[in-house]
């Protein structure tokens, strides 16, 4: 599949995010800080220069002004060099309620922005 086609078949838009917003992920029993790229609903790109296998199951925590969300992800796709892009797969509903306070908050940073 090519880059152009996956982002076509999003089902959520992706929001840039700022500089600040970083996310622990761990697998294996290792433990990393990385940037987030982008972010939606459905998922996110972090920026890593070792991310896991595609189809590895890792554990995210972002740590935000909306609150700690926590999720599990799974590894959807890889781009070397750069990261990785990560679909969430269990979260509960207030870790879930977080996420969509963030990304409301981002979204409407975005649509602030001049043109």
């Amino acid at each position: 599949m090519s880059v152009n086609s996956a982002k076509s078949n999003r089902r959520y838009p992706r929001i840039p995010t700022p500089k600040g917003i970083w996310v622990s992920w761990q697998h294996d029993g290792q433990q990393n800080v990385s940037r987030v790229r982008d972010l939606n609903i459905g998922g996110l790109f972090i920026e890593t220069d070792s991310p896991p296998p595609i189809g590895t199951t890792i554990a995210l925590l972002f740590s935000v002004p909306e609150g700690e969300i926590r999720s599990s992800a799974l590894v959807k796709n890889i781009t070397p060099g750069e990261g990785m892009g990560v679909q969430f797969v269990a979260m509960n509903q207030e870790n879930a309620v977080r996420l969509q306070t963030l990304f409301s908050r981002l979204l409407r940073s975005s649509d602030m922005t001049p043109a």
